[in-house]
């Protein structure tokens, strides 16, 4: 009965290691998500502050005119805020 209780404590010590490391991953994980979702919200700001000086009907549409060289896709954000600013 004792060689049974004393063989069990490795595995279990083997199961825990596991959960800790897996716990481990997923709080590193959730930190990383939050640190990408800072980065591109600081990175809209930005967008928005430097569009913020394009004021004038004729600097939006000299803007458009720019936008219009590339993809919708590759402008969508930029295209959006111009947009709300009309």
């Amino acid at each position: 009965m004792e060689t049974t209780k004393y063989a069990l404590r490795p595995l279990l010590a083997e199961v825990r290691n596991g959960y800790k490391g897996m716990r481990d991953i997923r709080t590193s994980l959730k930190a990383s998500k939050r640190e990408a979702v800072r980065a591109s919200r600081a990175e809209h700001k930005a967008l928005k502050r430097d569009l913020a000086s394009y004021n004038s009907p004729r600097e939006l549409n000299d803007l458009e005119a720019i936008l219009a060289r590339y993809s919708d896709q590759e402008t969508a954000d930029i295209r959006r805020l111009i947009a709300g600013r009309r």
